[in-house]
């Protein structure tokens, strides 16, 4: 398993919040936003899964991915 933080902006509330974790949940990955540091951790499995892929994710519900 891998662990990341992502720094994610347009973040501002609980929807977001459930926005963010939501896309990174569908892809196969979890994650658990700190909205506070507009950050995202992430842990998945680098054998099934990408960081552009979940990255890709968190932009189409639209935020910036940095």
């Amino acid at each position: 398993m891998q662990n990341v933080t992502l720094k994610v902006e347009g973040m501002t509330c609980g929807h977001c919040v459930s926005s963010v974790e939501g896309a990174i949940k569908n892809v196969g990955a979890t994650g658990q936003v700190d909205l506070s540091a507009k950050t995202v951790q992430i842990q998945f499995d680098e054998s099934k899964l990408t960081l552009d892929i979940i990255k890709g994710a968190i932009e189409d519900q639209g935020y910036d991915v940095g």
